[in-house]
């Protein structure tokens, strides 16, 4: 993988650049997200504006990652659907199918990361900032948006294959990503409870284990995915 990754950084690097291109020129994709970001945070501080004491920590960051999940879904489901027929072919002829995978979840990990970071500011903006230990939170966020780059892009691309493939990737994603959810969840009320790092040590191993599994998974079958 390091040998793969030293000999081909250049092509990987051209790659990124032409989804970051692409993604540019589709401006009503940065727009959708921004409105939905915007109007879902809004409608929590509408709901909680004037009962305050029902934001616990646990409340804080269901909310917080749920809306993360879906502005990531919406986005890394266009990776592969998105694409026009016959694309591929041309890409078949060029490139190969490791340094399209490895494009795709790096820049599939900096959009999450983007989203993650826009969505924590509006929520510190409308609603409240609870944290207490906001390098836990950081570190929690770098992890869960590695691990639904690398989940929801392998499922982008097997969802592209199919009929009705935005319905299937909607239906595979949930019980893919529940687990990232449910543990982003638990370290983030830990980290709103103010509890020492130790305490969520285990829930990070954890999540650094299910991403590097994801991710090797990705790497080894999306050739297969690809030729199909």
């Amino acid at each position: 993988m390091y040998n793969f990754l030293k000999k081909n950084l250049g092509k990987i690097n051209t790659l990124i650049f032409k989804e970051f291109t692409l993604e540019l020129r589709r401006k009503s994709v940065f727009s959708g997200l921004a409105l939905y970001l915007i109007s879902t945070v809004f409608i929590y501080y509408l709901t909680f504006n004037l009962r305050q004491n029902l934001i616990s920590p646990l409340v804080w960051s269901a909310l917080f990652w749920i809306t993360v999940l879906f502005s990531s879904i919406n986005t890394i489901a266009k990776s592969f659907i998105g694409e026009k027929k016959g694309q591929e072919i041309y890409f078949y002829s060029l490139i190969s199918p490791e340094r399209i995978i490895i494009s795709k979840l790096v820049y599939n990990f900096l959009l999450c990361l983007v989203l993650s970071c826009a969505g924590f500011l509006l929520f510190v903006l409308f609603i409240s900032n609870p944290l207490s230990d906001s390098g836990m939170f950081l570190v929690t966020i770098l992890l869960v948006s590695w691990g639904f780059s690398s989940s929801l892009t392998l499922l982008s691309g097997i969802a592209s294959k199919a009929n009705n493939s935005n319905v299937l990737m909607t239906v595979l994603s949930f019980p893919v990503v529940i687990s990232i959810l449910l543990l982003a969840i638990k370290i983030t009320k830990n980290c709103i409870d103010g509890l020492e790092s130790y305490s969520s040590y285990d829930e990070l191993i954890t999540l650094l284990a299910i991403n590097c599994l994801v991710t090797a998974v990705s790497y080894l079958l999306f050739p297969y995915i690809w030729r199909s």
